[in-house]
């Protein structure tokens, strides 16, 4: 089964993500559908979060995968995310507040304009 290619990262979060991969070990994005830190994806060690069984693999990045939940991911209308860093440690418990960043989504809306957050 191939993975399609809903997600991509700048070079800054690609840096970041190696670094978290090189202090941490194998790591795992989940999209949040609004609770922890609003929509933010999260960045976790891989073995603290097993996909779940309505969990869709909508990518992949510096070996890390990527999931959001399969109704979450409807009813954003399988939207095609950007994931990038911006300064600030993030509220929830993803891995890459300890460097004093947080990840961010960014995904064109309906009217095809990427802003922060602005997920369909």
């Amino acid at each position: 089964m191939s993975i399609p290619d809903r997600v991509s990262v700048t070079p800054r979060a690609a840096e970041t993500i190696r670094a978290l991969t090189a202090a941490h070990g194998p790591l795992v994005f989940h999209q949040s559908g609004g609770c922890c830190d609003g929509s933010s994806p999260m960045c976790l060690l891989e073995a603290e979060l097993p996909p779940g069984p309505s969990d869709v693999r909508i990518g992949e990045f510096e070996g890390t995968p990527f999931y959001i939940d399969a109704d979450q991911d409807a009813r954003w209308k399988h939207p095609t995310f950007l994931i990038d860093v911006a300064p600030g440690a993030a509220t929830s418990l993803s891995l890459e507040g300890s460097a004093g960043v947080h990840f961010v989504a960014l995904s064109p809306g309906p009217s095809d304009t990427a802003a922060e957050g602005n997920i369909p």
